[in-house]
């Protein structure tokens, strides 16, 4: 049965799941949040969309590392898109209304896409690593069989593991207390808001995380492990650079998906948990998947040239290289 919840306020209006808050403690500062979002989130859609159409119209980018580009790009869209727009409508009326069976589905995509997200880096670091330290094997390793299987295997492993948590919050009883101070719902605000006992659930939470991270960042870290010893035994210091630098976009996704967590999380003292969190997610959720696009396309002279020929047969012009 879907729990009842108390609308805040002197009516006592019972409405069935909760209201988003957003970010209570700076109701001021919500139009200008709402603004700062809606304009990621715009740029965001632009820049994914671009590069998932970009990679599926130009045959020479139809190659592993642009494949899983691909994915990454459509992965960074729907997690932002699965959060966005409620969270829009949070910081422009001050708090939003959400089922209770809508919150759970929130949660669920966010946590399979963030997890997918998190194994799609660790698989685009093997594909770094096969490029660099077996380049003439490359082909035959990274056979588009493989690779598709490769990103079922990502995806799979993302919402097999969010669907747990998903069952088991399902099942939870939740009180009177039903305003959520977050502008989406989150598994640890959902726990903190039970009033069952929620032992299980922070177990498999702490036990996921933990697995999902060491075994995905082990993954990237082994990879260029492999890839800086094999740059190094290159005589020339072009040579290395040039290998290198096919790693580079990668290297600062990476960066830019794990700093955050590190920042947020390996800070000593729980004074500030929950503003923290909320930073964290606003980066998964809207900073990271509008910050890709730009990272690939500004560093990657393949996909700007891929980018002026598609526009040069789309508008019958021969276009300057950019």
């Amino acid at each position: 049965m879907v729990p009842q919840q108390l609308q805040a306020g002197e009516n006592l209006t019972l409405l069935p799941g909760f209201i988003l808050l957003g970010f209570p403690d700076v109701p001021e500062l919500q139009p200008t949040i709402f603004t700062i979002f809606f304009s990621l989130y715009v740029f965001m859609v632009l820049g994914n969309l671009t590069m998932v159409l970009l990679i599926r119209a130009d045959p020479q980018l139809h190659t592993p590392m642009y494949f899983f580009l691909s994915h990454l790009s459509l992965i960074d869209f729907c997690l932002s898109s699965a959060i966005s727009p409620k969270a829009l409508e949070t910081f422009l009326l001050g708090r939003s209304h959400i089922s209770f069976w809508g919150c759970i589905a929130q949660m669920y995509l966010y946590l399979a896409l963030l997890i997918s997200e998190c194994f799609l880096l660790g698989v685009m670091a093997y594909d770094r690593y096969v490029a660099v330290c077996k380049p003439l094997l490359y082909v035959t390793i990274m056979s588009r069989a493989r690779c598709c299987s490769l990103v079922v295997l990502v995806y799979t492993t993302g919402f097999l593991s969010s669907l747990m948590h998903a069952v088991l919050a399902g099942r939870l009883s939740f009180c009177q207390a039903r305003n959520i101070k977050h502008f989406f719902c989150e598994l640890p605000t959902l726990l903190q808001l039970s009033c069952s006992d929620t032992r299980m659930n922070e177990t498999l939470q702490a036990a996921h995380a933990g697995l999902n991270i060491v075994s995905s960042f082990l993954m990237i870290l082994l990879s260029y492990t492999h890839i800086l010893h094999t740059i190094l035994q290159i005589p020339l210091a072009r040579g290395r650079l040039k290998a290198f630098s096919t790693c580079t976009s990668h290297l600062i996704a990476v960066t830019i998906f794990y700093a955050p967590g590190v920042v947020a999380y390996l800070q000593p003292g729980q004074g500030c948990w929950w503003d923290e969190a909320k930073l964290l997610s606003t980066s998964y959720t809207i900073l990271t998947p509008s910050l890709n696009p730009l990272i690939y396309s500004l560093r990657n002279k393949e996909v700007k040239e891929a980018l002026r020929r598609v526009l040069g047969r789309k508008l019958g012009l021969h276009l300057p290289e950019f």
